[in-house]
């Protein structure tokens, strides 16, 4: 039916062949391919960038005047596109302000919440507060007091002749009613014993009303009795109050005689009279650590301040003081700092300071070294003296090399500042509620008890904080806390993130374009993903995902294979159908997905070198105090599902610890109590997924080190010889040959205030990045800017009698990465893609053995086939005598696997014990793995 399909013709994007076809509407597709055969050309570059471009359309003329410079996409027609959202697989978040709550407007809706129903306490003594108005004043006597006698009291500034005046009779004095006449006589006769015995000339004293008679300013306050009577439910109660109210400005005290005798105080302020203490009064921005108003003074709302660290600023402290120990006197334009210390100690006879270990310095001499005394300058006025030359930016540079994050000592990292924190609901403060995973905080609003009035305040409120959180549990993110920091979520994470914000909405009529959306997840999650994709195309959407998961693949409704290989030899259309057609083709996903084509498991387990690594007692974060042993010269994989604590043994606590040991970081590993086996390793490597560069003047070419025999190439051709080129005038990073309008780049950046800043090619060079006379020399007919353009694989066979070139570019074709070009921007490869980089620059490093290589995730973004590869090329480190550790959820990856190690056995609070341990077919024995329940399947 017309207007039912999304119709693309003549797509020729990147690499895609000129291809045509048609994709129905309201259903979920997924494409797939090898590595490089075009899906994100297809979806995102093609079919995305033309529904972006249609939005952008719609935008004011001031903001097309600079979009209008952006490529559209290569593709003759697209008929009945959708309004077009893309998830895709990255992070953007770069900020220590955004948080999950933040991230998820969960944490707006609570301080709406906390704005209307919080109860307010004294952080001192912790009662609970109230605002009250005559009112409630007066309904609260009737209801606790009835029938008992009470004297209703205001406080007052003014002298005793001016109440008098106005027809005030009586004031309170140390728990006793007493005449105005009476006491301005006593005050009168204290006032003239204390002018003989002081010889004053001022005896205007007032009596302040405290439970001692001593006397004070004329601007003493005084409590005045307004009326004494007995509290029942009549007019002249009411009136009392709200005339006592009125001339003690908003506050009434309220004393009823008797054993004992009772005091009570009224106020219209949040204020602690045992504690002299006032609240600020609740607000929305009250509860914002991104506001003034409601970030602690201290940290500013970051939860932490920066310091100083002795560990940063002596790295190594094996050294002593001559050598170097104190890292920035060893600069040279600092080197005065340690020579004035020096003298010092040479005259005092203290030479031996110097040229001791600074581990083997007495505490009180560091802690010298580092005051410094009248003699000497000691490291913190070094600090001090830098920081005024902070408006320096370098010095701004090289003081911030020395500092890191320390608990903020005000609010004790809670962002906050302690008036909001005196703002409770259901007895916790929003910083502690944040601090629960969601999965917790979901309970906790089901199990809320609230009075009446509060459930009609809040009712909308609460409402779509359920909403949010049970979107949120649904795509697998239970785990997280709201308080956590949005720029340490993994890329599949954040894109969750923004699904559960797609579900919210309901939109209907959308196009989603996904990016590989079950990344980072357990495969007992990916049928909840693939469950969400089938209910949003249910309601009225179109879902494009961009997928390698087999179940994701055989949950679709249709399916779009593009091949056959990567780059150049990609971009056609191998099969596009529904799936009960996709099944009986003949390609090489539907050969997986029936199970013709496989990864064979391993014949047999390395069983290593017989040492290992050994955590003991780790119990940062989640982990409940486990012990993790690293069988040394084997491929380990540490799986569980999404928040099991995985990252946290790995990463935070022991890739920190191996490299601090190593003194290649310094970062401080979570809490252990232990490690052994370090000595058996040479040094440690953390391959991460993390851009390779942060402009497009980054390439892979110049990554892995192949671009420098390339330019010695053209330098030595008989063309740039006669024009004095060398190897310099062929970099496009230096001055010289370069294009100079984009410094070589091939692209401009245009400050965008309302979008993400704008790469769009050189108008000079057009996207070419030399000047024209370099663009002449030419190579067996091609020119710097070819070479730049040709795939990894098409330059393997033109460089191929040129080991010096071709070895690096082997290793990127042996990974799955023969279709990159060689020249392709930095910004433009996946997280996977990068990492995948880093591991053939590795792979360089010649005989280079007792390393620990450490992987997260390596197969994000790889079709089966390409996975296949990648083992081979991590069994590779292995057998050169390496250690190999994965954070991996692929079962074809964790059954190859000589050691498994399987936490859980849930996510967050449950999960960070050790469920299973050894080899594969061990773990899929054990009934308490949710990963041995699917290895099963895949050993057999």
């Amino acid at each position: 039916m017309p207007g039912h399909e999304l119709i693309i013709e003549g797509a020729k994007q990147n690499n895609l062949k000129n291809i045509s076809l048609a994709l129905p509407h309201n259903k979920v597709i997924a494409i797939t391919g090898v590595s490089g055969s075009g899906k994100s050309s297809l979806a995102f570059d093609t079919i995305f960038a033309e529904g972006q471009w249609r939005f952008i359309e719609s935008l004011s003329t001031y903001a097309r005047l600079f979009l209008e410079k952006l490529d559209r996409p290569d593709v003759e027609a697209i008929h009945n596109i959708r309004p077009a959202i893309a998830l895709e697989q990255r992070n953007p978040v770069k900020s220590s302000r955004s948080t999950v709550g933040t991230a998820t407007e969960i944490y707006d809706y609570l301080r709406l919440l906390y704005s209307k129903i919080s109860a307010p306490h004294c952080p001192k003594c912790g009662r609970e507060l109230k605002i009250w108005e005559p009112s409630t004043v007066v309904k609260k006597l009737i209801e606790k007091y009835s029938g008992q006698k009470a004297l209703i009291l205001f406080e007052s500034g003014e002298s005793l002749q001016s109440l008098k005046q106005r027809g005030f009779h009586r004031i309170w004095i140390d728990g006793e009613v007493v005449e105005i006449q009476e006491a301005e006589k006593l005050n009168k006769d204290e006032g003239e014993r204390l002018k003989d015995e002081n010889s004053s000339e001022d005896s205007s004293f007032i009596i302040h009303p405290s439970n001692d008679t001593s006397l004070l300013t004329p601007h003493s306050l005084l409590f005045i009795v307004l009326d004494r009577l007995i509290i029942k439910d009549e007019p002249r109660l009411s009136d009392s109050v709200e005339i006592a109210w009125k001339e003690g400005n908003g506050k009434v005290r309220i004393e009823i005689p008797g054993a004992p005798p009772l005091s009570l105080i009224f106020s219209s302020s949040l204020r602690c009279h045992d504690c002299d203490i006032e609240l600020p009064k609740p607000h929305p921005l009250l509860f914002s650590f991104n506001h003034p108003l409601g970030a602690c003074p201290e940290c500013k709302g970051f939860g932490n301040t920066l310091k100083y660290s002795e560990d940063i600023i002596i790295p190594d402290k094996d050294l002593s003081l001559a050598d170097g120990a104190i890292e920035p006197w060893s600069k040279p334009a600092y080197r005065w700092w340690y020579r004035q210390f020096a003298k010092w100690a040479k005259a005092r006879d203290a030479k031996k300071i110097l040229d001791v270990p600074y581990k083997d310095l007495p505490a009180e001499t560091r802690e010298l070294i580092f005051k410094g005394n009248p003699d000497f300058y000691g490291v913190h006025e070094f600090f001090e003296e830098l920081e005024g030359k902070r408006y320096k930016l370098h010095v701004r540079v090289f003081l911030s090399r020395y500092r890191k994050p320390v608990v903020c000592s005000l609010c004790g990292g809670n962002r906050l500042q302690p008036g909001a924190l005196s703002y409770k609901v259901g007895g916790l403060n929003i910083a502690e509620l944040s601090k629960k995973p969601l999965s917790q905080l979901s309970i906790f609003f089901s199990g809320l008890r609230l009075l009446e009035y509060e459930r009609e305040m809040s009712a909308e409120i609460l409402r779509q904080i359920n909403l949010k959180l049970n979107f949120l549990l649904r795509v697998g993110l239970g785990y997280l806390t709201q308080d956590r920091l949005s720029k340490t979520l993994s890329g599949g994470e954040s894109q969750r993130i923004n699904l559960s914000g797609q579900l919210a909405s309901r939109l209907t009529g959308t196009l989603y374009v996904l990016d590989e959306p079950t990344v980072g997840l357990h495969p007992r999650d990916v049928d909840m993903i693939a469950g969400i994709m089938r209910e949003l195309a249910d309601i009225g959407n179109t879902i494009i995902a961009v997928e390698h998961d087999k179940a994701v693949i055989n949950s679709a409704d249709w399916i779009t294979e593009l091949g056959p290989g990567g780059g150049g030899k990609g971009g056609r259309i191998l099969f596009s159908g529904w799936r009960q057609d996709f099944l009986k083709s003949d390609t090489l996903t539907a050969a997986y997905l029936n199970n013709t084509a496989s990864i064979p498991v391993p014949k047999y387990r390395k069983r290593g070198s017989g040492k290992k690594l050994f955590v003991k007692g780790a119990c940062g974060n989640n982990l409940k105090h486990i012990d993790i042993n690293i069988p040394l010269q084997t491929l380990t994989c540490i799986t569980g599902v999404s928040g099991s604590g995985k990252s946290t043994i790995v990463g935070d606590t022991l890739y920190n610890a191996v490299a601090k040991a190593f003194k290649t970081a310094n970062e401080e590993p979570l809490p252990f109590k232990s490690i052994s086996g370090i000595e058996y390793l040479k040094g440690i490597k953390i391959i991460d997924q993390y851009p390779i560069g942060k402009s497009p003047r980054s390439n892979p070419v110049t990554y892995i080190k192949a671009f420098d025999p390339v330019r010695k190439l053209f330098a030595n051709t008989a063309q740039a010889k006669n024009l004095g080129f060398g190897a310099g005038h062929f970099s496009f990073n230096t001055e010289g040959g370069r294009c100079e309008a984009c410094a070589g780049a091939g692209y401009q950046r245009l400050e965008m205030y309302f979008f993400e800043d704008l790469y769009v090619k050189c108008e000079e060079c057009g996207g070419r990045r030399y000047k024209p006379e370099v663009l002449e020399i030419t190579y067996n007919g091609k020119n710097i800017h070819d070479i730049l353009e040709m795939t990894v694989e098409e330059a393997v066979e033109f460089f191929s009698r040129l080991p010096s070139v071709t070895k690096g570019l082997k290793l990127m074709a042996s990974v799955g990465l023969g279709y990159l070009k060689l020249g392709q921007p930095a910004t433009t490869l996946s997280g996977g893609e990068a990492q995948r980089l880093k591991i053939c620059a590795e792979l360089r490093a010649l005989n280079r053995r007792d390393y620990l290589y450490i992987l997260d995730e390596p197969t994000v973004g790889l079709h089966p086939d390409d996975i296949k590869k990648l083992l081979g090329v991590l069994n590779g480190l292995v057998d050169a005598g390496n250690t190999v550790l994965l954070v991996e959820h692929n079962l074809d990856v964790i059954k190859c696997a000589d050691w498994v190690i399987d936490l859980g056995p849930e996510g967050g609070n449950e999960g960070g014990s050790i469920v299973a341990e050894g080899t594969p077919e061990d773990v899929a024995t054990q009934k308490q793995s949710h990963t041995g329940k699917f290895l099963k399947e895949y050993l057999a």
